[in-house]
């Protein structure tokens, strides 16, 4: 195991570098001056200012020597500061960080449980009642965008049933219980794709699985359906899901752009939309590192589990 996890380390160094050359390209892609966004634009007419500020963020350099001081400081944890607030930009990411976790970790919670389970069932009892009721939902979950159904959820829950608070952010060290209130619509505004996609994959993977030898095998010796699925057919089948959840992941935190924006959270979601709009390219830069760091990390506890599930792979 051990040795699978330095090769597995070691082959996704490349894909980080990548990462950091795409994500210093930004500032070389979006329209804008940083120099002419740190000065302002009244600030921006004094010749012998702006070219100043150029020389001290260093685009005065090759392209190829500012990604490698960008890089030089990026590792000594200097992301630069931030054009709209001044402030360290990882102080910034350190602030809001914790929010977005925790509404993907939520946002994960409530698709696991629902998928789950529904998708077993589906998979026991083929084409039954259940089964349609299961897959028209998770069709309807597919097709109905988040943003809509944020709207949707604050308009019935919040503002038609007056049960949850429409939008905002309580820490939880403030109280666990209004915080959870505010994150929840939220959470289900972001899990329902992922309920959706992940039901889908443990039906069809539960059903391959329930059709193999073995498991007709232990049809024909009398074992009873509950420790045939969760023993020896469940283990096989979450193979194929993990491998989803895993690329899943890059996708819930593509998607807590839009949601942290309607629900007014303080997440790296919300920066990331205020940091385009204002073109504060340190901070952007900041968040789009942060955010692939963090799906790198979640596929690679992906493969972890999944050389855990099929020891072939670690065997290999």
């Amino acid at each position: 195991m051990k040795t699978y996890l330095v090769r597995r380390v070691l082959q996704s160094i490349p894909t980080l570098l990548l990462v950091t050359v795409v994500t210093f390209s930004i500032t070389m892609l979006l329209p804008g001056d940083p120099a002419l966004a740190f000065l302002g634009e009244a600030a921006a007419m004094d010749k012998v200012a702006y070219e100043a500020m150029r020389r001290e963020l260093g685009l005065d350099q090759p392209v190829p020597v500012q990604y490698a001081l960008w890089l030089g400081r990026t590792l000594q944890g200097d992301l630069g500061r931030s054009v709209r607030t001044r402030e360290p930009v990882w102080e910034a990411l350190k602030a809001r960080f914790p929010v977005t976790l925790q509404l993907t970790v939520m946002a994960m919670a409530i698709g696991l449980a629902v998928a789950v389970p529904v998708g077993i069932i589906s998979a026991i009892r083929p084409n039954s009642r259940l089964d349609m009721v299961g897959t028209i939902a998770a069709v309807s979950g597919l097709a109905i965008p988040s943003f809509w159904l944020g709207i949707m959820l604050i308009y019935v829950f919040a503002l038609w049933l007056g049960w949850l608070p429409p939008s905002g952010y309580a820490a939880p060290s403030t109280g666990l219980g209004q915080n959870l209130q505010l994150m929840l619509l939220p959470a289900l505004a972001l899990g329902t794709e992922q309920a959706a996609v992940i039901m889908r994959q443990v039906r069809s993977a539960l059903l391959e699985v329930l059709h193999q030898e073995y498991i007709v095998t232990a049809w024909a010796k009398g074992l009873r359906e509950a420790p045939i699925v969760a023993r020896h057919a469940l283990r096989n089948a979450l193979i194929p899901v993990v491998t989803i959840i895993g690329l899943q992941t890059g996708r819930l935190f593509g998607g807590a752009v839009v949601v942290e924006t309607i629900f007014a959270l303080p997440g790296l979601g919300r920066l990331a939309a205020d940091s385009i709009f204002f073109r504060d390219f340190p901070s952007l830069q900041g968040v789009v590192l942060i955010l692939a760091v963090a799906v790198f990390l979640s596929n690679l506890l992906t493969d972890v589990l999944y050389s855990y599930l099929d020891p072939r792979i670690r065997y290999a």
